[in-house]
């Protein structure tokens, strides 16, 4: 996509979805959770309150304009900076994009908001519905999730199921694994069984292959997430993208990031700016950039800036 859109963003490769164009519906971290695992960092508007946070005919017009100049991905996902769900007007999107074309439409939702009819209604219009859950009881909730303080365990479970009764398309549940948080086989196993009864079309398990929120939060190694999958019904699949090779394109962009890099540290919403990515698309660069040790984080106050790593210190590191 060579055009400059401001709600959209992609096709970007995705293990989930394959290529995914994102429909961006909610500012930069307006969410009804402070996961410690996110990729876009800490959540700056924590909120329950549901709006039309950016104009719904805008982003249908860029809809109706990619199609007609584009038009070529294998979904088109309402995900992006924060909860879509937030956005009043969530199901008029998935509805006009069903009337222009004929690619699936996924939603990617914490599932806060599913106790709402309304959401649910709107929900419910989508080919797949993928709910976040990684958590097992309120505890283990509040640490990994950090919601709004009227967001709990048991509205998401039970706004789930009413979900699940009402959904033609499919459910999906992606579990995050975060190594030492909630990566112990008996905790995760009780995820497994909290997940059972909802009969979901598949389950994913996903872990911090990109630089998260809080620096305390490391990857599971693949071969435990791989072990972890056996204890869900049906059997999970991991999602992670531990890979270390890359598209032509791919190698591009990275190249060009860690140009920049060598030159000066930056945030990554400077180098979003600099590049014109959306920042759901610069973290996979950067997650691949860290993983490779080409890059590193570092924190100065409550930012953290990301430096090209020297040639002999990763050759030290090999």
């Amino acid at each position: 996509m060579t055009t400059n859109y401001k709600y959209l963003f992609g096709p970007v490769p995705s293990r989930r979805l394959g290529r995914s164009l994102g429909v961006d519906l909610t500012p930069h971290k307006t969410c009804s959770f402070d996961c410690i695992f996110c990729q876009l960092g800490r959540t700056t508007n924590r909120t329950v309150t549901r709006q039309d946070y950016v104009p719904t005919s805008a982003v249908i017009a860029e809809l109706h304009d990619w199609v007609e100049t584009d038009g070529s991905a294998d979904y088109i996902t309402l995900a992006g900076s924060g909860e879509p769900t937030l956005h009043s007007s969530f199901g008029e999107v998935i509805d006009a994009v069903k009337s222009v074309t004929t690619l699936p439409v996924a939603l990617l939702t914490n599932g806060s908001l599913l106790g709402d009819s309304d959401v649910r209604t709107a929900a419910a219009r989508a080919d797949v519905v993928k709910v976040s859950l990684s958590a097992w009881d309120p505890f283990s909730f509040d640490h990994v999730n950090r919601p709004h303080p009227d967001v709990t365990l048991k509205g998401i479970y039970e706004g789930t199921w009413m979900l699940r009764e009402a959904l033609h398309g499919e459910l999906w549940i992606e579990v995050f694994i975060a190594w030492g948080v909630n990566s112990i086989p008996r905790d995760v196993g009780r995820i497994a069984e909290l997940i059972k009864p909802l009969k979901p079309d598949k389950i994913q398990l996903n872990t911090a292959v990109r630089p998260p929120a809080e620096t305390f939060v490391e990857a599971s190694p693949e071969e435990h997430l791989v072990s972890l999958a056996k204890l869900f019904e049906p059997t999970a699949e991991v999602i992670a993208d531990f890979a270390s090779s890359a598209s032509p394109q791919v190698a591009a962009n990275e190249k060009s990031i860690l140009a920049m890099l060598s030159r000066r540290p930056c945030t990554a919403d400077q180098m979003a700016s600099a590049f014109g990515l959306h920042r759901n698309e610069l973290s996979k660069y950067l997650g691949r950039l860290v993983r490779t040790e080409q890059v590193a984080a570092q924190s100065e106050q409550e930012n953290s800036y990301y430096v090209a790593q020297e040639k002999d210190t990763q050759h030290a590191r090999a």
